[in-house]
């Protein structure tokens, strides 16, 4: 059968979350929160009072941060983390009990700070936060007891028959056999000092059992056997205040012959108390702490962590000056770390032809993110902030001058015979054709072309038809007419040779006819040279608004405005293949895997895989 709490056999009794024995967790009250406020200073903060006698203290950040929390008492004792040195996890002791101080590793865990304690505290204690960063929040939870529960302090240090929180207690027995009768029964219970005690009513016994026979103490001069000290336990540590035990064993009196215990007198044997030793401080040391997280998620970054001096005395560790650890060799408080390698940028072609044969204009190149591996990725993969210029403007030099022409007009001057048909010519900067830098020259294209809109019938004498219509809708134009020599006839008109009208006023074929202002039209250059020979190109010319003036102008209707750009050359490429460019070796293969072709003797060893490589990266072959 199993014993409970009260010590009695096949008792299920348990201790509560207040330490009542059998209690209901009733007797104490559970205090908890979390502190949330936005901090704006840097430094020490109080978070929260823990008040004297209270038990399973818990204190904890809610998530990983650059904060710590602190400790100390109300006297102004720090206890943990105090005037600004961070002490390793650990456990440390304060306010009569001790606490677990967690600090998760800073890598791998997200996690943040911790106290833990069992208590019961003996002294009020703050707990702080070195604020360094905006507060996460810090959760925290004790116990105090309720306001009929009997302190373990008071009960400590109560006189006989004082009441216990208003409750009278047990009476005190004044029979010293009673005493160690209750002494006893209480070592038996196995309670730890300091921990509430459990009185039961009705435990102990006003009378002795029948079958307990007292211990009648001998008197010494009758005595054969003693108890004597023969040395001391070993020293719990080999400096910086340790503990250690007399040690004692029965012996003769008069031999001073060691002999089993049983010869002795046990209530006699005196208990041992603890003792000081080893109390010269332990040398200094370098406490190191855990390493921070790499600086860099991919490429060489830095990492850091914290080095401490320390010693420790009556186990307690304590933050010294640095001097005393001169001694040792500090170990390094950074290094570099690589958590992977980064992806890097690669340009993959060479700059193209800059757009416009003069002037500015615009090149391209193509630039990738490629992985370690050798593989094309996003270009996230890579630093954006180092990722080389795809496209850039380019100057060609000035630009010369060239003829800027209109559009045939549509009608012909004549309705019937020959005509022209007429167009605006104008000399202007150009800035996409290479023509001569001197001028327009002297080649100045025509402004009319001959056009026939069938035979027309004759009159006798000079014979004058109607004007045409004016050879343009608007500015200046030209109209003609028929003028012939013609001899009429009954119903016809028989024409003659100019000569037989020569002496008759021939009246004017042609006139100068102006019908409105034009406003603003389009002008365009002639066609620039392709810009590949193969696998589509393009070609440009400039294309501008002219006023009546030839000044420049916006009026133009955007609809009709002539095309600036075409394609052109769209058939394939044939593809260049030199016999010379042979592999020599069998294994090729691995030197494109390891990325050799850079160097001039693999690129010609292993010219075709090179080579092939190479093609499949500009993404054309035979580009020229």
């Amino acid at each position: 059968q199993s014993i409970g709490c009260d010590d009695y056999l096949g008792s299920d009794k348990v201790i509560d979350k207040c330490g009542i024995c059998g209690g209901d967790n009733t007797a104490c009250k559970v205090v908890s929160g979390v502190f949330k406020h936005t901090l704006t200073n840097l430094g020490y903060h109080k978070i929260v009072e823990i008040p004297e006698g209270a038990t399973k203290i818990n204190i904890t950040e809610m998530s990983k941060s650059n904060n710590y929390l602190a400790l100390r008492s109300r006297s102004g004792r720090s206890i943990i983390n105090g005037n600004w040195a961070i002490d390793r996890p650990g456990r440390y002791e304060g306010g009569g009990t001790m606490f677990i101080y967690k600090r998760p590793n800073e890598i791998s865990s997200t996690a943040g700070e911790s106290f833990l304690a069992d208590g019961p505290t003996n002294e009020v204690l703050d707990v702080y936060m070195i604020h360094q960063q905006p507060n996460p929040g810090i959760h925290y939870e004790y116990i105090i007891p309720g306001d009929n529960v009997i302190s373990p302090q008071l009960l400590a240090h109560r006189r006989p028959g004082e009441p216990l929180n208003g409750q009278l207690g047990m009476a005190e027995s004044t029979n010293h056999e009673d005493e160690g009768l209750h002494r006893e029964t209480g070592t038996l219970t196995g309670q730890p000092a300091g921990t509430f005690p459990v009185i039961q009513p009705g435990r102990f016994p006003s009378h002795q059992p029948e079958n307990q026979v007292p211990a009648v103490q001998p008197p010494r001069q009758n005595r054969e056997h003693n108890w004597k000290q023969v040395g001391k336990t070993e020293c719990t540590t080999t400096c910086g205040k340790g503990s250690q035990y007399p040690v004692f064993h029965c012996v003769n009196r008069i031999t001073h012959e060691e002999v089993s215990e049983s010869y002795c007198d046990s209530s006699t044997k005196p208990i041992p108390e603890e003792e000081a030793c080893n109390l010269f401080p332990c040398p200094a040391f370098w406490d190191i702490g855990e390493w921070s997280e790499c600086s860099k998620t991919c490429g060489l970054g830095m990492q850091h962590r914290q080095i401490l001096c320390r010693q420790m005395y009556a186990n307690r560790t304590l933050t010294v000056q640095q001097y005393r650890c001169h001694h040792l060799e500090k170990p390094e408080t950074t290094s570099t770390c690589q958590l992977k390698i980064c992806s890097e940028w690669q340009i993959r072609t060479e700059w193209t032809s800059c757009s416009v044969p003069c002037g500015v204009g615009q090149r391209t190149r193509d630039v990738k993110c490629v992985s370690n591996l050798g593989d094309v990725v996003d270009d996230e993969e890579c630093n954006m902030k180092l990722r080389p210029n795809d496209i850039e403007n380019c100057d060609m030099g000035p630009c010369a001058k060239s003829w800027f022409l209109t559009e045939w007009s549509d009608r012909c001057s004549a309705e019937c015979g020959d005509g022209v048909r007429t167009r605006s010519v104008v000399c202007m900067t150009n800035h996409v054709s290479s023509l001569p830098l001197e001028g327009c020259g002297n080649n100045r294209p025509s402004e009319t072309t001959p056009c026939n809109n069938g035979p027309c019938a004759g009159k006798v004498e000079w014979f004058a038809g109607g004007w045409t219509q004016c050879s343009t809708e608007c500015g200046s134009g030209t109209q003609q007419r028929e003028v012939v020599c013609v001899r009429k006839t009954e119903g016809t008109f028989d024409v003659l040779n100019p000569d037989e009208c020569s002496y008759l006023e021939k009246p004017p074929s042609q006139q100068s006819c102006y019908l409105k202002p034009c406003g603003s039209k389009w002008f365009h250059t002639e066609w620039s040279t392709c810009s590949k020979s193969c696998e589509g190109g393009f070609r440009v010319r400039e294309v501008r608004c002219l006023s009546d003036d030839m000044t420049a102008s916006t009026q133009c209707d955007t609809q009709l405005k002539p095309e600036e750009k075409e394609p052109c050359n769209t058939q394939d490429c044939i593809p260049e293949i030199d016999e010379n460019c042979k592999d020599k070796y069998y294994n090729c293969n691995v030197v494109v895997q390891a990325r050799l072709c850079v160097y001039t003797y693999y690129k010609t060893a292993c010219c075709a895989s090179c080579t092939r490589v190479a093609n499949r990266q500009s993404g054309f072959l035979g580009r020229r």
